[in-house]
């Protein structure tokens, strides 16, 4: 898709984030989960204090996919400290890449991947890492086509249900 503009996330746009946050991760994940636990983690998961916190901190970085200044999808990167797990210096996490449903298919996720490689680059990482759910089977094939292997597993908890995350990584 052209005319694909990434633009880095303001404190000041936190609450198009947590519109955009709430509605993709509805579209991608309620199908497979409880209502009670949705409703729960979107509520949690993206509260505008939750997201001004994280917007703040200097080790993170979110970027909007943005389409005639509308935002289509969103990028959430993390670096040292901030990663969720590995914490390696060496590292980048890319907690996020989320794109609307009605996107999926157009390369938004591919020129959101592309900006967060582009940063690795510059930050001079030596592998990128990332968590997707186990029953993400459309995601694990967007990162294995860019490059990414499954190195472990971990819990990651929606609601009161514990999911398996497969974690992958490429090497830089």
């Amino acid at each position: 898709m052209k005319n694909i503009e990434v633009k880095r996330i303001t404190h000041n746009e936190v609450e198009q984030l947590q519109q955009i946050g709430r509605q993709t991760f509805f579209e991608t994940f309620s199908e497979g989960n409880t209502e009670e636990n949705m409703k729960k983690y979107l509520e949690e998961g993206f509260s505008l204090e939750k997201l001004t916190m994280e917007l703040n901190n200097g080790s993170s970085a979110f970027y909007f996919a943005l389409l005639n200044n509308e935002a289509i999808g969103y990028l959430k990167l993390n670096f040292g400290r901030s990663q969720t797990e590995l914490q390696d210096d060496k590292a980048l996490e890319i907690e996020r890449i989320y794109v609307l449903e009605e996107f999926h298919g157009k390369k938004v996720g591919q020129v959101l991947y592309e900006k967060a490689m582009q940063i690795a680059k510059q930050i001079s990482a030596q592998y990128v890492w990332l968590g997707v759910w186990e029953e993400n089977p459309r995601a694990i094939g967007f990162y294995k086509k860019n490059g990414f292997l499954e190195f472990d597993r971990h819990i990651f908890k929606l609601g009161d249900d514990e999911q398996t995350d497969i974690m992958m990584k490429k090497k830089l």
